[in-house]
């Protein structure tokens, strides 16, 4: 034991002394060192720091303005932007989420110290704000024109008004004819149930204030979310005022912060229609840093004081609210669910809503807009970047000639002329037709000899009763060789089919859509002509609403044409 202490402190004065050497060796003074030579910033380079109100901001996105050129801030909130003109001046900017915009202008490259500070925008909600309308004066259309004027002509700005959903609504047709209010019985078990109209009555079709006289219903959660945001079952949409006679406006659009949905299934929450799934951020116009917000798809926007960046405006969830609708348990509408369930919808090779239905470029009188606030903040953009605000849908005839494709074969088999038709959905990422159930398909086939007389059906689908019993050249189609297309609803109560008043309990009675990359296929068997050749003429068109409830509405919606094939055939 003793050896080994006198060979432990033996070590320790060798390690004294050792140490008090390289401590005790003379530090040459600064002097006697050249002055430090700092790096000088390459030419093409900007960098500097982007800060909040507590300091460094890290992930903020930075970026030379109307361009791909960006990075992302540092943990301690700097940069570095390269792959500038040297001695050309820029606007560099800084985003991230949640905060406002924010820009330096006037920046000449190689330059350093940028600072760029970032504001929050609130996290509340105004419900005192007023909408600001699309048209007018101080309105979207003082600052954006041409953006707003492509707006115009979709089906959002005209969800308030449009004349099929006000009819529907109120129980009207389009002479302001009101059907009689609805006949009910009564069950001791189930209460009051409602009656098939009286066949002695004139009447107009369905309508929600007939059924339910005394409610408001949630119409307007969709049609008119401005006036709804703050009482979606308490908002008749035939009453609402100012920018909400627009229906799905420009201002609440761009106010919609985030959407509300099960981050199991990705859908929204039952029983939460339109604005009950979203979260609206209306600003306050008496706080000078806050007084108002838009949300866009710029992250460089060059108004940081009222603008912002918000990547959902990008993805499919941001419709998700409006684009599925279920009642009473049952499925109504669900094209968002549809492209939810289809390979559309993988994140990596698949394709959003905002794809199909806000394409770029923008495009106004022929030319691809450059500048979406010209004379009021706006720059020169790459066109690619401006989304369309057309929002094409199911009125839009160029967008539903190319959904699906359609392939006619025909050949003579003896005394028979068989015909195959086959139908694709490879083009649309839900179904075919989609939302509202009284859109259909309705496909028809004809066959003709020489001297242009019908040929007899033998075997293959007709178009069902609904298709409409009466003159084929008035649009009436029952009983033709083909078929169609559609989710056919039943009222539970009066067994009334297909139903319009899906506000009513029903069920689904059939559903022969077309899902996104589905085929159909369908064979029709002819008798051939005696002698000569024959002609074979296959048309897919799409109806916006079956023709019975139509003709009781006064609704003057010509059909349109999809697809259309002829093949003539030769002995």
């Amino acid at each position: 034991m003793k050896i080994k202490r006198l060979v432990a402190r033996s070590a320790l004065v060798c390690l004294g002394m050792l140490t008090w050497a390289a401590c005790s060796t003379p530090v040459p003074s600064p002097a006697a060192f050249p002055p430090a030579v700092q790096s000088p910033l390459p030419s093409d380079t900007v960098s500097g720091v982007v800060l909040d109100d507590d300091g460094p901001v890290a992930g903020a996105t930075v970026r030379l303005q109307a361009t791909e050129n960006s990075t992302k801030t540092a943990a301690d909130g700097t940069f570095t932007l390269a792959g500038l003109s040297e001695g050309i001046a820029v606007t560099i900017s800084a985003w991230k989420h949640t905060y406002y915009c924010a820009k330096v202008q006037g920046v000449v490259p190689p330059a350093s110290d940028i600072a760029l500070t970032l504001r929050h925008y609130q996290t509340n909600d105004n419900p005192d704000y007023m909408w600001i309308p699309p048209t007018g004066d101080d309105s979207c259309a003082s600052c954006k024109p041409g953006v707003t004027e492509i707006w115009l002509e979709n089906a959002h700005a005209g969800s308030a008004n449009n004349p099929r959903f006000l009819t529907m609504y109120n129980g009207t047709d389009m002479a302001g004819n009101q059907s009689p209010p609805t006949r009910r019985g009564y069950s001791r078990d189930y209460g009051s149930f409602p009656l098939r109209p009286d066949p002695d009555q004139p009447y107009y079709g369905p309508g929600y204030k007939l059924d339910f006289p005394d409610t408001a219903g949630n119409c307007a959660a969709c049609h008119t979310p401005g006036a709804a945001v703050d009482a979606a079952y308490g908002t008749d949409p035939t009453a609402v005022a100012g920018a909400d006679t627009f229906g799905v406006h420009c201002d609440f659009c761009h106010k919609v912060a985030d959407v509300h949905v099960n981050p199991d299934t990705g859908m929204p929450f039952p029983n939460m229609p339109g604005v009950l799934s979203m979260y609206v951020r209306r600003p306050f116009p008496e706080d000078p840093d806050r007084y108002q917000l838009f949300f866009g798809t710029f992250d460089d926007d060059n108004v940081p004081e009222e603008d912002t960046y918000l990547p959902l405006l990008r993805t499919s969830q941001f419709c998700a609210p409006c684009h599925i609708g279920v009642f009473w348990d049952t499925v109504i509408y669900n094209s968002f669910g549809e492209w939810v369930e289809s390979p559309y919808s993988d994140p990596d090779t698949g394709q959003t809503c905002q794809n199909c239905h806000m394409p770029s470029p923008a495009v106004l009188d022929g030319e691809p807009m450059t500048n979406v606030a010209p004379h009021a903040g706006g720059i020169e953009r790459d066109p690619l970047t401006i989304h369309g605000h057309t929002q094409p849908g199911a009125m839009d005839e160029k967008l539903l000639q190319n959904a699906v494709t359609m392939t006619a074969t025909a050949q003579l088999e003896g005394d028979t002329v068989v015909v195959e038709v086959e139908i694709t959905n490879d083009q649309t990422g839900h179904h075919v037709p989609t939302d509202s159930p009284l859109r259909h398909l309705i496909l028809l086939v004809q066959a003709t000899d020489a001297g242009g007389n019908q040929l007899t059906q033998l075997e293959g689908p007709r178009v069902p009763e609904w298709g409409g019993t009466g003159d084929p050249n008035e649009g009436y189609y029952a009983g033709l060789p083909g078929k169609a297309f559609a989710k056919v609803l039943e009222e539970l109560w009066t067994e009334i089919s297909p139903s319009a008043a899906y506000w009513n309990p029903t069920r689904v009675l059939s559903d022969n859509r077309l899902a996104a990359l589905a085929t159909d296929t369908s064979t029709y068997t002819f008798a051939a002509p005696r002698e000569g050749g024959a002609m074979v003429e296959v048309t897919l068109l799409f109806r916006r609403a079956f023709i019975e409830l139509m003709d009781q509405k006064g609704w003057d919606v010509p059909d349109i044409l999809m697809e259309q094939q002829t093949v003539h055939l030769r002995r």
